[in-house]
């Protein structure tokens, strides 16, 4: 077999491995952050049935919209999977076509924003509007950090290709090395960001005045906010991986054989459960933070990763 053929292959298995898991991730963290409040929580699979259920019902959309709330769930969950491609969860093959770059990821990720935020105001609804610009306030100042936080991994690991960086960390024992445990912390920050969770956002909250992502998304219904919610679950996988793989990247195939792939695979899912768990207990035992206290969060990513570049550049 040769790389073509490999490539075609991880990209078919990757881009199908992350959209089976992505919504389990999203319900083991519900349950835990339930169970840690002293309630039953919901079923563990309860997010694939909430996924057919929209996914029978029909689109409905205010006559104040136009064409951008229509083709946003399309143009996120297509976006979403490309991205995915770039961040392998158990594999990779030797040569990623350019599509494991950080910069291409960071803009994908930042195009995802723009649409969602653009849906978010389209309705004209008080509360979209209210919800989009809570998020590009909050984008403005996470994404510069963002942007530091993988360079520190660039820095660290010697490369900007996703696929290189996680295939290096397998092999030199990425644990035993201070600079990205000291990076995975910031890496955990963006994740909680990225993702809209406690304390950033609360996505179990039905309080409009409170809520930032879960606002962008009152309009929409049936397939349409199906897709949106997969492209979310799909968005915090990735992320997942990336902290998953540089930190703990014990299982992770070496090899593109059927045995080292499986193993890869049950491993993530392990590994994935372990870290969605510890999401949910994060989120259990804070409180939402104002809106105005959230740079001090977003400071100690930038003084984390910062810290990290001069590390690798003095070292």
């Amino acid at each position: 077999m040769n790389i073509d053929a490999n490539y075609v292959a991880y990209a078919f298995l990757n881009t199908a491995f992350i959209i089976l898991i992505s919504p389990l991730f999203m319900g083991v963290a519900k349950i835990v952050k339930a169970q840690a409040q002293g309630r039953i929580g919901p079923p563990l699979l309860q997010p694939y049935y909430n996924l057919l259920k929209l996914a029978q019902k029909e689109r409905v959309y205010s006559n104040k919209s136009s064409a951008i709330t229509k083709i946003t769930p399309y143009i996120n969950i297509t976006i979403m999977i490309v991205a995915s491609l770039g961040i392998p969860l158990a594999f990779a093959p030797e040569n990623s076509g350019g599509l494991g770059n950080i910069i291409l990821l960071l803009y994908l990720l930042a195009m995802g924003r723009f649409f969602m935020a653009a849906a978010g105001l389209d309705a004209g609804s008080t509360f979209g509007g209210m919800g989009s610009s809570r998020e590009m306030s909050i984008s403005s100042i996470i994404e510069p950090i963002t942007i530091i936080v993988f360079a520190a991994l660039a820095f660290t690991l010697n490369t900007m290709d996703m696929h290189q960086m996680f295939q290096t960390a397998a092999q030199e024992m990425s644990f035993l090395n201070p600079a990205l445990i000291l990076v995975s912390i910031p890496l955990f920050i963006v994740l909680i960001v990225e993702t809209a969770r406690v304390p950033v956002d609360n996505p179990e909250t039905h309080l409009e005045l409170t809520m930032i992502h879960e606002t962008m998304l009152l309009e929409y219904a049936g397939r349409d906010l199906a897709l949106m919610e997969l492209s979310h679950a799909i968005k915090q996988t990735m992320l997942m991986a990336i902290l998953i793989n540089i930190l703990v990247p014990w299982g992770y195939a070496r090899e593109f054989t059927a045995p080292a792939v499986i193993i890869g695979m049950l491993l993530f899912l392990a590994k994935g459960i372990i870290l969605a768990t510890f999401i949910g207990l994060t989120e259990s035992s804070m409180a939402k933070m104002r809106l105005f206290a959230l740079p001090n969060l977003f400071i100690i990513a930038f003084f984390l990763s910062m810290l990290t570049i001069l590390l690798e550049v003095f070292r």
